[in-house]
């Protein structure tokens, strides 16, 4: 009798799903009091350097506007202004006050800026001698500011009368400078003035005030 093979079957069953429970750990007061005071102070520093970054460009645009309109900063080339005024000398000079004879100023000519100094207003007469003598209205200038007095080169008719709101300039260095003696320069209109020269801030060994210096 013939037996039937024997099969050995094996019954796979699937695993049991198991159930993983996660526990969401809830912070404490003591952490979120940690938290908000950390945001808070984060929130502060910010508003802090924003703040801080305002003022700053508030007060750069401030000084720009003071440099370019009220006190506009020069730097000098030549030696046109010796021996008051040096190359290389940086200088303040004021915007919007009455110019008088004996001022030092900067002007705008041929888009360069000058700087000489007042030594007639409009209506005076001028007149410059031989000897390098400047009269105004024919009474002699007293010039301490000068090494030397020097007619120079002048090509104007002199005497010469000022016209209204000019000013005639002439460098404290006569032998040197190019001023209202030219033609090419001539005298100053008060729409060309930038400012009266008020003080030398470079270099520091000479700085100082120059205001009321010829007076």
């Amino acid at each position: 009798m013939n037996e039937a093979p024997h099969q050995n079957t094996t019954s796979l069953e699937p695993a049991a799903d198991e159930a993983v429970d996660i526990v969401e750990e809830k912070p404490t007061l003591e952490q979120l009091e940690r938290e908000l005071k950390f945001e808070q102070k984060k929130h502060f520093w910010t508003g802090v350097a924003r703040n801080t970054l305002f003022f700053l460009a508030v007060v750069s645009a401030a000084v720009v506007i003071l440099v370019v309109f009220l006190f506009p900063v020069v730097q000098l080339e030549g030696t046109s202004m010796a021996p008051t005024l040096q190359s290389g000398d940086v200088i303040v000079s004021v915007s919007g006050v009455k110019i008088s004879s004996g001022d030092i100023i900067a002007f705008y000519h041929n888009n360069t800026i000058f700087v000489k100094r007042v030594v007639a207003v409009g209506g005076d007469m001028v007149n410059i001698d031989s000897d390098g003598i400047v009269y105004v209205n024919d009474v002699p200038l007293d010039e301490p500011y000068l090494e030397e007095k020097a007619k120079g080169s002048c090509d104007i008719p002199l005497p010469y009368q000022v016209p209204i709101d000019q000013y005639f300039v002439l460098g404290d260095h006569r032998s040197a400078s190019i001023d209202s003696r030219h033609a090419a320069v001539g005298c100053v209109g008060a729409d060309m003035v930038l400012g009266r020269v008020a003080c030398r801030i470079w270099p520091l060994n000479r700085a100082g005030l120059l205001i009321d210096e010829a007076k």
